[in-house]
């Protein structure tokens, strides 16, 4: 059982990718050069204040818009240790899923905590949030696997003994 704890940092719906990392940002040379960027049309300052195992907490559609395999690499390149959200874009949580960044949908989690509040998560059992628990379902085998292996290219390099 995985169980880590975290610092929140609050969202709110329909976060798209031109949020997470807007498009004039995308010519540069590669993600850590975006990543002091990231959500700047939201909130200028927030990529610099996230910290290596804070936990992102959203509204509904996280991650809509194009589907630039940046967005999720760039989260996890701030030290993002995982997203938590009413609900996410498909193609984006695919492409999360297949960058090593965990996400993890949650109906009422959103509603419940404030920016700055710590939590702790049980992989495929619950978050515990001021002194309420919230149930959170199991990803598939597969998906947990990729996620282990810090994403799709070294999962299947591991897989293939490369």
């Amino acid at each position: 059982m995985t169980q880590f704890t975290g610092k929140v940092w609050l969202l709110g719906d329909d976060i798209d990718t031109d949020i997470i990392i807007p498009t004039e940002y995308l010519a540069l040379p590669g993600v850590e050069d975006m990543k002091k960027y990231a959500f700047s049309p939201l909130r200028q300052e927030l990529a610099g204040e996230i910290k290596e195992g804070d936990i992102i907490v959203a509204g509904k559609n996280f991650g809509c818009g194009s589907s630039r395999e940046q967005a999720p690499e760039i989260i996890k390149h701030l030290g993002v240790r995982c997203v938590i959200a009413k609900s996410f874009a498909r193609i984006f949580f695919r492409n999360a899923i297949n960058n090593g960044l965990l996400l993890i949908e949650n109906q009422e989690l959103r509603d419940h905590v404030a920016e700055g509040d710590v939590i702790t998560v049980t992989m495929g059992e619950k978050i515990q949030a001021g002194g309420r628990e919230y149930p959170i379902a199991s990803l598939p085998e597969n998906l947990m696997d990729i996620l282990n292996a810090g994403g799709l290219v070294k999962a299947m390099q591991a897989r293939n003994g490369v």
